[in-house]
């Protein structure tokens, strides 16, 4: 079993000296392997339908892979004397990304999606590198012994577990200063394979919205936080005092530097509250219903400030990431109508996004909106039928759902 945890960093001046060079080198060798690739790629690029056909073809210039590119690293040390500063690894890894980088160009990932070109990285754009292999014993009481950096103060807010063993560490510089990430390895714990399968008393549907954080299957809901709005007087005068600024300035600069911090403030309350959130849905259920949204599409539309403050794809990314590690599972379903289509009798009853409460004519069930699709969701993720699911109401939350009804006028 894999896992990770962070830890804030205090290094002194000379430390983060070392580590600003170390990014600064690091960033400009990024950019001339890619650059090496680009150019490789431009001079051997010859159309299907252009193809010379009686003048030889000239022989291809070898290309600039990740091994050879690794190779090449003794003459960029002799060549500038500062990249023997960097531990030999480090430097390995930074051949390792820009591999990455270029193979994702070409290869399309498991969905059969096709990531755009790499871009260079410009100054200040580079903010991490990995220690591929490191001590057991790097850690030692509040300090971590970073080869060729030394030993570094760090804020130790949880203890590692006994049987955890350190694979990986990760500098990374952000708006508040510099954290380390340790990659954990228990090969005690195998790796779960999520067999559950889900029913009507195992599952839990729930609806996603704007309104309400969520609401699910059993009526419970999750009041919306929206973080980023309540903070928008305060970047707003940041943004103020920035457009004051002459841009390259040290004040410009350190009003920049307030601003990224204020943003991180934002995103860090928004992904404790989607980690809590998530804990407390799979303390509830074994298996959870969501709708298969398109959430890209939804942030290009009039309610994107909304739908990016909420945060729903890192809300979904966190709760399938922790079900698979505790061997539960999350399902995501078909959104198609699982507003209109009525939970309790399945017509399908159109309504307005301003209409909050379904009211079935067929049946003469009024409940609110969120709940009704909840407990479609719910059903798609089981696979019953409507008729299936009002054979067994009590186990479907009939009973919640009553107590919710609107009596009829």
């Amino acid at each position: 079993m894999r896992t990770a945890y962070q830890y804030k960093l205090r290094p002194n001046s000379d430390q983060i000296a070392t580590i600003e060079l170390w990014l600064e080198l690091l960033r400009r060798q990024y950019n001339y392997r890619l650059g090496e690739r680009f150019s490789w790629w431009s001079e051997n690029l010859c159309p299907v339908n252009a193809c010379p056909l009686v003048m030889p073809i000239p022989p291809l210039r070898d290309n600039p892979d990740y091994y050879s590119q690794k190779r090449d690293l003794v003459n960029t040390k002799d060549k500038f004397s500062e990249y023997k500063l960097i531990h030999s690894q480090v430097l390995q890894d930074c051949i390792k990304r820009v591999k990455l980088a270029f193979d994702r160009w070409f290869k399309a990932d498991k969905n059969g999606q096709k990531l755009g070109k790499p871009r260079f990285k410009g100054i200040g754009r580079y903010r991490s590198f990995t220690y591929p292999q490191i001590k057991l014993d790097c850690i030692e009481e509040n300090q971590i012994n970073l080869p060729k950096i030394g030993k570094v103060k760090l804020i130790q807010h949880r203890p590692i577990p006994e049987g955890l063993t350190i694979k990986t560490v990760t500098i990374s510089r952000k708006a508040d200063g510099y954290y380390v990430t340790l990659s954990l390895e228990d090969k005690s714990v195998p790796a779960l394979t999520t067999i559950v399968e889900p029913t009507l008393e195992n599952t839990l549907g729930i609806d996603m919205g704007l309104k309400e954080f969520l609401v699910t299957s059993e009526g419970e809901s999750v009041p919306i936080p929206q973080y980023y709005r309540s903070s928008q007087k305060r970047l707003k005068t940041l943004q103020k005092r920035l457009s004051r600024k002459k841009k390259g300035s040290k004040r410009w600069l350190k009003v920049v530097k307030a601003v990224a911090k204020q943003h991180k403030k934002v995103a860090d309350k928004r992904k404790d509250f989607h980690f809590k959130t998530a804990d407390e849905l799979l303390s509830k259920a074994e298996v959870i219903a969501h709708e298969n949204l398109n959430i890209k599409g939804l942030a290009k539309t009039r309610l994107s400030k909304s739908i990016n403050d909420a945060g729903w794809g890192q809300f979904l990314s966190i709760l399938t990431v922790k079900a698979e590690n505790t061997g539960q599972k999350t399902i995501a379903v078909n959104p198609k109508n699982t507003s209109q289509d009525c939970s309790n009798c399945g017509k399908k009853v159109d309504k307005e996004l301003s209409q909050r409460t379904h009211s079935c004519p067929h049946c003469g069930i009024a409940i609110d909106r969120d709940l009704n699709a909840a407990i479609n969701i719910k059903n798609r993720a089981v696979g019953h039928s409507v008729l299936k699911a009002r054979g067994s109401r009590r186990n479907t939350g009939a009973a919640n759902r009553e107590a919710h009804t609107i009596a009829p006028a």
